[in-house]
């Protein structure tokens, strides 16, 4: 029998449809993420955007097992595999149903919905594996892996902050447009980098640019890119430093890491989430029915 593989993030919906081997037949996606849903629309959502498809299996990962979501999946402690044998049954007419939980770490408290499965499907590619992951993202994640094993990790709200800062500060009027100029974003960086300690200084003086020096949008972006990924990164200097790191992302962020550690002399890996996150959820399924 075919099966489901769901990756539902607070703002998007991915859906893939298997065969029982576990072979790609089809993918969708929509913008009805967790953020805009009540726990009694996820299986309807669910199967609006899976009509058509013959299947009665559904795994799931990311926030359809938050708090807020279809079912809560208690998170599981570290330090443990990403994924473990334990699932969460989500109430579904006609179809079974299960949610991957999260990870957490007790001190520093933190959690992750979602990037547990991305990383399972980096070690399934990458047998043997040990080293540092980073996950850019609204909450980007560092994580670090031994043996198998998420030994710990942390979160930062970086595109978050980039996000508020860029679309309900002042700097709304300074940061417009999708471009970033690189040799502003870089500067930044440098700067943020060697004194983070400026930040929120340093976010006032892109206003102030704009409106003496007529600090042009694209630059204006870079310096709040720069600045923001300069923080993270002086924060999370032991994870990096001396390290392999491999980026788990897609599109412009990701990119705009491994630029940023680039410039610190840190070579990196690169891998589309997506990818990743399906092979994970097919550890996921194979795991459930004893296969591995």
């Amino acid at each position: 029998m075919s099966w489901i593989a769901a990756d539902w993030g607070t703002s998007r919906l991915r859906l893939w449809h298997l065969s029982a081997a576990d072979e790609l037949l089809d993918a969708r996606s929509s913008d009805e993420g967790m953020g805009g849903l009540a726990p009694a629309e996820f299986e309807p959502t669910l199967r609006r955007l899976a009509a058509g498809w013959e299947a009665t299996t559904v795994l799931t990962c990311g926030m359809a097992g938050a708090k807020q979501g279809w079912a809560e999946a208690p998170y599981r402690p570290l330090p443990c595999p990403p994924l473990g044998p334990g699932l969460t049954a989500a109430p579904a007419e006609g179809w079974t149903v299960r949610l991957i939980p999260g990870l957490s770490q007790a001190k520093p408290a933190d959690v992750m919905r979602g990037e547990e499965t991305a990383i399972a499907g980096w070690l399934a590619a990458n047998p043997g594996w040990d080293g540092v992951i980073c996950l850019p993202g609204s909450h980007s994640k560092w994580a670090e892996v031994s043996a198998g094993e998420v030994v710990s990790f942390r979160t930062f709200l970086t595109g978050e902050l980039f996000a508020a800062i860029a679309g309900h500060t002042v700097l709304r009027h300074s940061v417009g447009g999708d471009e970033i100029d690189a040799a502003a974003f870089d500067e930044a960086l440098s700067e943020a980098l060697s004194r983070p300690e400026q930040l929120a200084a340093r976010l006032f003086s892109i206003r102030a640019e704009g409106l003496l020096s007529g600090l042009p949008a694209a630059a204006a972006r870079g310096r709040l890119s720069g600045l923001l990924i300069g923080a993270e990164l002086a924060a999370a200097r032991p994870w990096w430093l001396g390290r392999e790191v491999a980026l788990i992302g897609a599109g412009p962020l990701t990119a705009l890491y491994a630029r940023a550690l680039a410039a610190q002399a840190v070579p990196t890996r690169s891998a589309e989430s997506d990818p990743l996150t399906l092979a994970g959820l097919v550890t996921a399924k194979r795991l459930m029915e004893g296969r591995s």
